[in-house]
């Protein structure tokens, strides 16, 4: 039986944010955020510009007040001035009505946070729902058990009421709706994103601190959207643990596509650190979600410069083979029956030939299994006794007994002869290209 390489992505509508498009019917997109203070102009025009130059497609500003999204104006305008249209995303958190009003005047995208946009946080039903669970934690399974039952007797004890969950919807409603028409007149995008740290107190007593949370918290904002005539969204389920990532994303996608909302979804792992941890977290996250087809937009959220995301959203999309923005190299892990130091070979090779993206070359150490295993490359550069290689093009050797101290000089003489060969730019950051 023939496994499908990558499961069928998820099928969604088109959100459109400025120039760029995400959704099914289009590659999965990067984006990042600028860590400058918003109200330093000149630091976060700079600093887009430079994550655009570098393949970011989308970029968000922090948007906390009134004064930062009026600064926005100046920053858009300065950024198309110096460098062109780059889409822009107001990230707008507490009591944010004013501030997204205000923001939609000026860039293509508004952010909001269910759990903090009407902003009920930290009230004492959340807060002793919370102790009581935390006073279990980390106790025998026994004395746990018991404590998970007291805490859910209780959050039914603390329950909304349906008068008072029905106030909190209207007191949603009033102030979210001068949004939706700021959206729906201006033709900007929205991204209902929930973090699973910042829940409100009705999600908490509710659902608890789940993803199911997460996902009822978006699903009453994307249904206000939809009763008021505005479908240009996309939806964020994020966590700073892998699991719950994954959880709620799977969940929103199951509970978006049986009420038939069929809006993009965006993945992160959001506060990963930095670091090689926090690049295999994200990685863990992002990539599980891609390859069952779930996910069109990304951010690799790193407690770094910004510019340093993108090269890992890139990587993460190639390996899952939806976009690609370098060449890949195959390459044997090396061993006994090896014929050359492969690290020093592989080095050699990619210095060479990195800049011809779209191809895919193999390094393989031996004739045993090198052959097979990269069966599907574009070119293989495979170890032969005596100090000798072959050259493959797909299956078939094309040069053999090549001296190993010419191998990448052959290997290249070939790609020209085969009409694939280009110089190498200079080193500069101009955007990564995608294939």
């Amino acid at each position: 039986m023939t496994l499908p390489i990558l499961c069928q992505r998820r099928v969604t509508q088109t959100c459109q944010v400025g120039p760029v498009a995400m959704g099914s019917d289009h590659a999965v997109v990067v984006q990042s955020m600028v860590t400058e203070e918003t109200r330093n102009i000149e630091a976060c025009v700079e600093q887009i510009i430079s994550l655009h130059k570098v393949g970011c497609e989308i970029i968000r500003v922090t948007t906390p007040s009134l004064g930062e999204a009026q600064c926005l104006e100046e920053i858009a305008a300065k950024v198309l001035e110096r460098h062109g249209p780059v889409p822009l995303t107001a990230d707008v958190h507490h009591q944010g009505s004013s501030i997204a009003v205000e923001a939609a005047k000026h860039v293509d995208e508004i952010r909001i946070n269910p759990g903090l946009f009407v902003f009920k946080r930290h009230g004492s039903r959340a807060n002793q729902v919370g102790a009581k669970a935390e006073k279990g934690s980390d106790d025998s399974f026994d004395l746990r058990g018991r404590i998970e039952d007291e805490t859910e007797k209780l959050r039914q004890e603390l329950a909304y009421s349906d008068s008072e969950w029905r106030e909190e919807m209207e007191a949603i409603e009033d102030s979210f709706v001068p949004v939706i028409e700021a959206c729906k007149s201006r033709g900007r995008a929205m991204r209902v994103g929930v973090n699973h740290g910042s829940l409100s107190e009705r999600m908490l007593v509710s659902f608890g601190d789940t993803p199911l949370g997460m996902v009822e918290s978006a699903l009453e904002y994307l249904r206000l959207c939809e009763k008021h005539g505005y479908r240009n969204l996309n939806v964020s389920a994020k966590a700073s643990r892998v699991p719950v990532m994954v959880a709620a994303n799977r969940l929103m996608a199951a509970r978006m596509d049986a009420e038939g909302l069929n809006y993009p979804l965006h993945l992160g792992v959001t506060e990963a650190g930095d670091g090689q941890y926090a690049r295999i977290k994200s990685t863990a996250g992002i990539a599980t979600l891609l390859m069952e087809g779930i996910g069109d937009t990304i951010r690799v959220s790193l407690s770094e410069d910004p510019i340093n995301e993108i090269p890992a959203c890139y990587e993460i999309l190639q390996a899952c083979g939806l976009r690609k923005t370098q060449v890949e190299y195959i390459a044997c892990p090396s061993c006994g029956r090896t014929k050359f130091n492969l690290p020093i070979v592989l080095r050699e090779v990619r210095e060479a030939t990195k800049h011809l993206v779209g191809l895919d070359i193999a390094v393989m150490g031996c004739i045993v299994n090198g052959p097979g295993e990269m069966a599907d490359a574009d070119y293989g550069y495979v170890g032969a006794a005596g100090g000798k290689i072959t050259l493959y093009r797909k299956r078939q050797i094309v040069k053999s007994g090549v001296p190993q101290e010419h191998g990448v000089e052959e290997l290249v003489k070939l790609l020209k002869e085969d009409g694939l060969w280009s110089e190498p730019a200079a080193k500069t950051r101009e955007p990564l290209p995608v294939i």
